[in-house]
């Protein structure tokens, strides 16, 4: 017998039928590289002894992110700005994120809004806005003059890595 420590991310689900009655369960783990290499090495392992049924990876984005100056952990859910960790709330975070994984790109309001609230909104504008003036104060070496979340006058924001 033998353990396994997962530090990332395992969560099982129940599994329904349209009917609504539990067909079974599934175990879904978010992996890094050096985690998804060693389970890959352990169901090897144990694959003659064991009936496994393969099933499709979903591709992850990006781990890691960096630009001048700033950093963003998603695998640790972490951001580093001049080698000081950033605390920031979920919204703040996530809003990072969806602008950092979009460089150059101009997203409106509502663009943010819908991606990060995970929701349709008429008056998201002063919510985003907010959320923006927030997160260029921890992050921006000068939040008045925005190095990475540029505004974009009329239309949204962008980042500027």
């Amino acid at each position: 017998m033998f353990g396994i420590i997962i530090y990332s991310c395992a969560t099982i689900y129940d599994l329904y039928n349209f009917g609504g009655g539990l067909i079974g369960k599934v175990l879904v783990l978010t992996l890094n590289e050096q985690e998804e290499r060693m389970i890959d090495k352990i169901i090897s392992a144990i694959a003659d002894h064991i009936s496994l049924e393969a099933v499709q990876t979903i591709p992850v984005p990006a781990s890691r992110m960096s630009f001048p100056g700033l950093e963003i952990k998603q695998s640790q859910h972490r951001v580093i700005q001049g080698g000081e960790d950033v605390n920031l709330t979920r919204l703040e975070y996530n809003t990072l994120v969806f602008l950092a994984s979009n460089p150059g790109i101009v997203l409106t309001r509502t663009q943010i809004f819908e991606a990060v609230w995970s929701m349709d909104s008429d008056s998201c504008h002063s919510n985003v806005g907010s959320v923006i003036c927030n997160l260029r104060k921890k992050i921006e070496p000068d939040s008045k003059n925005p190095t990475y979340i540029k505004t974009v006058l009329g239309v949204g924001y962008k980042f500027s890595g």
